[in-house]
């Protein structure tokens, strides 16, 4: 039996797919409350070393079982974990729940190394599950504009895209600082987004050459650094003969909260998203013909729970693994090339 709920197809309570929740913090209950809204699936079970967080997500979701631990979470008996943990913990974790028969959606990084990634793929292929990473900004009004305009051939060739996300706080939580549990400093944080924003829609050129330039309290950082950047710059040279120019940063004095930008550049024209005054949140979308511009899209645009939402539903529909998760490997791959590893 089904229902049609705010343009949702909602399954009957027993017949949706039991989805458990790993790690409940701000980010995790976002990402649960819209795949709840969804109505695709059941929220059978949420993990989380505190009680209070838990407590709290459990609001959402009543009927919830409470545990403390993947394994306890997946002994309940679950189609699909959401995992929002830290950066250490999401290959291993992905890789555990998809062994045991999960579908999996991820924060990213899903893995610190190209390595690491691998793995996961690998782990989600051999068990045909469906695997996704939370690469939100793909589902932005404003960059699915763009990614048409390149894909149609409208802004002819593309042979410079300028990417950017600079955080003027940079992350709270100690583990983002060591190394060895984040992989890496903002490039890994921030970059992650951008590099694949621009991959995904250019649709997965071979890249040729990669090169970093990482800092640290304004000192620059030689090849594989002992800790982590707060600056880097970054030139991707893709085999179309496109080039790509990453900067990201935390902490960075730029007179607001976050700069955010992806701008595209064709010999038919150029297209450019980007974040208004400093909003995390808020993005335009524009299209450039010589000095002339057009706007494609602006605010509001509920874009942050896209991602979760949308794999809630391919579970729902039965959807099993699916190929396109090898370029997640691409991405990762340009990330340790940026780090020198």
């Amino acid at each position: 039996m089904t229902e049609v709920v705010a343009g949702w197809q909602r399954e009957a309570p027993g017949t949706r797919p039991r989805v458990g929740f790993l790690g409940v913090g701000w980010i995790g209950r976002h990402r649960m409350q819209a795949i709840v809204e969804t109505g695709a699936v059941d929220v059978a079970a949420i993990a989380d070393p505190s009680a209070e967080m838990a407590a709290q997500a459990q609001q959402a979701a009543p009927d919830a079982a409470l545990v403390s631990t993947l394994d306890e979470l997946l002994d309940i008996g679950v189609d699909g974990v959401v995992i929002a943990t830290p950066s250490a913990l999401h290959a291993q974790q992905s890789i555990r729940a998809l062994e045991a028969g999960a579908a999996v959606f991820c924060q990213k990084p899903l893995g610190r190394t190209e390595a690491e990634v691998r793995a996961v793929v690998s782990a989600a292929r051999n068990a045909n599950r469906l695997l996704g990473v939370d690469l939100s900004y793909r589902y932005t009004e404003g960059m699915r504009q763009i990614r048409e305009l390149i894909r149609s051939g409208q802004l002819g060739r593309i042979y410079a895209v300028d990417l950017a996300f600079h955080n003027a706080y940079g992350p709270d939580k100690p583990w983002f600082y060591d190394p060895a549990l984040s992989g890496g400093g903002c490039v890994m944080d921030l970059g992650v987004h951008m590099v694949d924003l621009a991959l995904w829609a250019l649709d997965y050129p071979g890249v040729s050459r990669v090169s970093g330039h990482l800092f640290a309290g304004g000192e620059r950082l030689g090849p594989r650094p002992d800790r982590v950047e707060d600056y880097a710059l970054a030139t991707v040279e893709l085999e179309t003969a496109a080039t790509l120019q990453l900067a990201c940063s935390w902490r960075l004095q730029a007179g607001c909260d976050a700069l955010i930008s992806a701008a595209f550049y064709g010999t038919d024209g150029g297209a450019a998203f980007r974040n208004v005054n400093g909003s995390f949140y808020d993005f335009v979308a524009e299209r450039y013909r010589a000095t002339a511009r057009e706007t494609l899209s602006s605010p509001p645009d509920a874009w942050g729970g896209r991602a979760a939402g949308e794999w809630a539903m391919r579970l729902a529909g039965g959807e099993k693994f699916d190929p396109s998760a090898d370029h997640l490997i691409d991405v990762a791959r340009v990330l340790d090339r940026v780090y020198g590893r």
